[in-house]
């Protein structure tokens, strides 16, 4: 019981939403009911719902990501009126000339812009949204594309921020159970092809895009392939560069305005997240990545790219005064999105004091076995992730009771299958969760309708999902995590040919 009361609020937020299109207010309302869970009464629920928007909007964190955010749309803007995305497109559209090639391009950005989530969305967004729109991509389906990439990609790596943190929490599991031999990086390595979700999430972008689309996203994309509407009529995208700053002189600008911020951005943020990290204390590059600052790294890297795209504005010979409106314009256009993500947050508030996560693992605890662990710790995961729209929190919940309790009544093959499940778990609701600040992200770069981004967006999630579950029930008599996820790739691949050859 106490499990369900504690699930109220999250489940109410994504059922009003979805039910209403109001995510602003169904998010305050679930708020509200948590407030009124925790305090007791209506009365005291409001006071208690304003104390927990000031305790989010003054964490330091959320403090830095609100200025991230903000930098990041004014960085965008500038892109658009020197003249950059506009080029971009351009120069673009000579070499693809089709919409299933447009976007199969940005998922191929997805993929290789792999060391943070945000700065993907941010960069893939900006380089494929007037590309995708000159062939008549729903914004819904472009939304998908970048945020089916961001979030799978920053957690396999290479070299991210994520996998530093989810490094840091396997060392931490490590040092509980005095595992001085074991190497937690390496523990990470071998956990990847245990991380079905993610594998098979980045897989499907690819298959649908050829194989055809099913569901909600295929009657989204029927409207803007016949009618030309990118975003649907009474739809509000999070945010629109192009309507809040208008059109830009044909040929003001070239592919350099679009890329030299870009790079700068990169260049900025790669070092950044070194540097905070203690790397010119001579830590080493996986250590300093751990321990790295993100919200500073990546605010310095925004600010870099802004002042980069101020210098390009004035080498244009556009005043100061253009300027100015410019970078209140990029503000501007990303308020809808800090008001959601205030609101989100406050939503964590509220699952941590009902204390969501333990109450999940207290009901499951019983059935755990080293047979079940598997699916079981992935269905956990997704649901703490689902419902309070963090990864990174379902990760740091799971990852100390997980490993030590796979390692217990397993062995290394066990923790390796553990740790890939709590990952594969918490991506999902990262990816598709609307109160995710990826998805809100996915949301804005795309210029989609929040609600009909998660609407659309969700049972291209669940069909990974669903196989990875079919995957880890596998392990019962399948040890190779190659030899499943080679038939979660074919048994994927037929139910999307299945889906897409339904009608809409």
């Amino acid at each position: 019981m106490d499990a369900l009361i504690s699930l109220a609020p999250p489940i109410a937020a994504v059922v009003l939403a979805l039910l209403t299109r109001r995510v602003n207010i169904s998010l305050f309302l679930s708020i509200l009911l948590g407030a009124w869970i925790v305090a007791g009464n209506p009365i005291a629920a409001v006071g208690q719902t304003f104390d927990w928007f000031a305790e989010v909007m003054t964490d330091e964190w959320n403090a830095r990501f609100l200025v991230l955010v903000s930098l990041l749309g004014a960085g965008a803007a500038f892109m658009h009126t020197t003249g950059g995305s506009q080029a971009l497109a351009q120069w673009l559209s000579g070499k693809v000339s089709s919409s299933r090639g447009s976007l199969l391009l940005t998922w191929l950005l997805g993929v290789v812009i792999f060391f943070n989530d945000y700065v993907n969305s941010v960069i893939v967004g900006n380089a494929s949204r007037d590309l995708t729109a000159r062939h008549n991509v729903s914004r819904e389906k472009l939304a998908w594309t970048i945020d089916a990439t961001s979030a799978p990609m920053a957690t396999l790596g290479p070299v991210s921020d994520w996998i530093g943190y989810q490094v840091s929490l396997i060392a931490g599991a490590f040092a509980v159970l005095s595992l001085t031999g074991e190497q937690p990086y390496w523990a990470f390595l071998q956990s990847i092809p245990w991380n079905f979700y993610a594998l098979l999430c980045l897989a499907s972008v690819p298959m649908i895009i050829v194989m055809g689309d099913f569901g909600p996203m295929k009657r989204a994309e029927g409207r803007a392939q016949e009618t030309g509407e990118l975003v649907a009529p009474g739809d509000n995208p999070l945010s629109s560069v192009e309507e809040d700053l208008g059109e830009v002189p044909e040929g003001r600008g070239r592919v350099w305005n679009f890329l030299i911020p870009l790079v700068v951005l990169i260049g900025v943020a790669c070092w950044a997240l070194w540097f905070t990290g203690g790397g010119s204390e001579g830590k080493p590059l996986m250590e300093a990545i751990a321990d790295t600052d993100v919200s500073v790294s990546l605010s310095w890297a925004a600010f870099a790219m802004v002042f980069v795209g101020i210098v390009m504005a004035l080498l244009q010979r556009q005043s100061l005064e253009a300027c100015e409106n410019t970078l209140l314009a990029g503000f501007k256009t990303m308020l809808p999105a800090l008001v959601i993500m205030v609101l989100a947050w406050s939503i964590g508030t509220v699952t941590g004091a009902l204390e969501t996560g333990d109450h999940v693992i207290a009901a499951t605890e019983s059935w755990l076995s080293p047979t079940l662990l598997p699916i079981l710790i992935f269905a956990i995961a997704m649901v703490i992730s689902f419902s309070t729209g963090s990864s990174w929190g379902a990760m740091a919940i799971l990852t100390p009771i997980g490993v030590p309790l796979a390692y217990n009544i397993g062995d290394m093959t066990l923790v390796s299958m553990a740790i890939g499940a709590i990952f594969s778990g918490s991506i999902f609701g990262d990816h598709c969760s609307p109160i995710s600040d990826t998805t809100v992200m996915a949301s804005i770069f795309s210029g989609s309708d929040h609600v009909a981004h998660v609407k659309t967006q969700i049972p291209y999630a669940l069909v990974p999902a669903s196989v990875s579950a079919l995957l880890y029930l596998g392990t019962i008599v399948i040890a190779s995590p190659y030899i499943l996820l080679a038939i979660g790739l074919v048994l994927q691949a037929v139910v999307i040919k299945l889906l897409a050859s339904r009608r809409a």
